[in-house]
């Protein structure tokens, strides 16, 4: 209660706070962004093996979120703490190792900046309440999934489903929308892309999309109410449709390579979890309807 006081007191306190948890964050990002595919691989081949019956994969090294501690891609450097401050670290390498010296991906203090300046706006747009720790996890869950999603089309259900079950119960205290809004949010949102998914499959031969953009629909329904859905899939269908068209006239982008619509999806539903009201007021508005 004390710490809460103080950041309601202090404003800028909190927004430093809310930003440098944010830059931390983004760090584990990272590694969940790039580890969890791994571990999700090798869980589901040691899988498939017990269940063809084949001889179990041999023994090896611990391999999670936490262990082993990240290291150089190139030389296999452990990485010290001093060498893993978000974006300072980097800056101070100049981008390098600080072994081999070979150059170190740009992504990593992109990230960590991105989760910061992020962080910063849901705690600027929220304040200090329950509605930031909540708004925050969401983002960050957000980040993690649309990396994931663009480097593997993959959204897995390890982070997707507690997100749904999470918004149901965020919804029990009425942060940003009422319990029956999400659970009719939930339901609405899996079925609606899966209904489309069927009538695309049904018309072309071909799989539109994945089911977990199915569940991901889902999670938005459950965390803002059913109310958000029209918005979310109009705003993801128009952001999606520029960057790949974008990514086909300006990159060469083989057009019969599959472009991943969660991290489209993640984007509007952030869009509608920060400003989705103003967005409807204001096309209410504008259309002479409000």
């Amino acid at each position: 209660m004390i710490l809460v006081q103080f950041l309601q007191d202090n404003p800028l306190a909190f927004l430093t706070f809310c930003t440098l948890v944010g830059l931390s964050v983004g760090s584990f990002l990272n590694v969940v962004a790039f580890r969890l595919p791994v571990m999700l691989d090798r869980e589901w081949k040691s899988q498939c093996r017990e269940l063809l019956e084949l001889e179990p994969s041999p023994p090896r090294e611990s391999y999670n979120l936490a262990y082993p501690p990240s290291r150089c891609p190139h030389c296999g450097h452990n990485i010290r703490a001093i060498e893993n401050i978000p974006v300072v670290s980097y800056l101070w390498l100049r981008g390098r190792c600080a072994v081999c010296k070979d150059p170190i991906s740009p992504r990593y203090p992109i990230v960590e900046a991105c989760t910061g300046l992020l962080s910063l706006m849901v705690a600027w747009h929220f304040g200090v309440g329950w509605e930031t720790p909540a708004a925050l996890l969401l983002t960050w869950a957000l980040i993690a999934l649309s990396l994931i999603d663009f480097d593997h089309q993959l959204l897995p259900d390890d982070i997707v489903l507690p997100l749904i079950w999470a918004g149901l119960l965020v919804s029990l205290f009425d942060l940003f929308s009422a319990t029956s809004a999400a659970v009719i949010g939930a339901v609405a949102g899996y079925l609606s892309l899966w209904v489309v998914f069927q009538l695309f499959r049904m018309l072309t031969g071909k799989e539109g999309m994945g089911y977990g953009d199915f569940k991901l629909l889902a999670v938005f329904g459950a965390w803002l109410g059913w109310q958000s859905l029209f918005q979310i899939v109009l705003i993801s269908s128009l952001v999606g449709a520029v960057a790949g068209l974008s990514m086909i006239l300006f990159r060469g982008r083989d057009r019969t390579v599959p472009i991943p619509f969660g991290p489209y999806l993640a984007v509007a539903g952030w869009i509608s979890l920060m400003w989705g009201e103003t967005i409807n007021r204001a096309y209410l508005t504008w259309s002479g309807i409000g």
